[in-house]
């Protein structure tokens, strides 16, 4: 039997698409990837996921000057998932059963991985149709100014973004580290020595990246995760304090 179907095969495939042709998506092709991200798991049947679609052009460079990436503008299919407990505090408050519990930590983690969930469904749907896609996680760089560009309500987080497009590149599939090192059966397993674990990997990135950037760079993994450590920016940091001036409790 055959364990990889197209829909398979399309995930092993993928890649970031950082440029997209300008042909906008018909739109029920949009309409069925929103279905696709409304039949996704949700913790417990509670629905915390919202999608905001972004067609103004202008609200996308405003958020492609917080995410410090330019080519987010050109997406032309640009969805923002966000954590949403708003609506069911709304629906209890509406029935005088409001309660902190409804907006805890616990509450938030499951809102935020419905998300997350429901992003990942409908990049998983977008590829499986010969689309590209991008995961824009820069949006926290300043969360605040992308609450406030979106107007989101108390009770909610923008969790993360996806852009979805035809794409416009091919490019070199972007290595990932070796199952031995993520996988795991039964408890958690921890290496004697990490830097030689990764060493063989360590050479696939340097490879990888002196090819793309045609000489310009040659990282290896090992340095990035120092590297990435000291680029902390403090929005970034002060996530939590974000989070609680939304009305979460944690």
């Amino acid at each position: 039997m055959n364990s990889a179907n197209e829909t398979i095969m399309s995930m092993l495939n993928h890649r970031t698409i950082r440029k997209f042709k300008n042909d906008e998506l018909p739109e029920d092709l949009v309409q069925t990837l929103l279905d696709v991200a409304n039949m996704s798991p949700t913790s417990t049947g509670m629905q915390t996921c919202s999608i905001i679609r972004v067609t103004d052009l202008e609200i996308k460079k405003e958020l492609a000057t917080v995410g410090g990436q330019a080519y987010l503008k050109d997406s032309p299919v640009f969805f923002v998932f966000v954590a949403d407990l708003f609506r069911n505090y709304m629906i209890a408050k509406e029935q005088g059963k409001e309660s902190n519990a409804l907006v805890d930590a616990d509450r938030f983690l499951q809102a935020f991985t419905d998300a997350v969930i429901s992003a990942q469904s409908v990049a998983v749907a977008a590829e499986s149709l010969g689309l590209g896609t991008n995961y824009f996680g820069c949006i926290h760089n300043d969360p605040k100014k992308i609450i406030d560009l979106l107007k989101l309500p108390k009770y909610t987080f923008p969790a993360t973004a996806l852009g979805i497009g035809y794409k416009d590149q091919e490019p070199m599939q972007k290595p990932r580290m070796d199952k031995s090192m993520k996988y795991f059966e039964n408890e958690y397993n921890v290496f004697d020595n990490y830097l030689k674990e990764i060493a063989d990997f360590d050479e696939v990135m340097q490879d990888y990246y002196d090819l793309r950037e045609h000489g310009k760079r040659s990282d290896k993994f090992s340095e990035q995760v120092v590297t990435k450590f000291n680029k902390t920016r403090e929005n970034r940091a002060n996530v939590f304090k974000i989070i609680k001036q939304q009305g979460i409790i944690i």
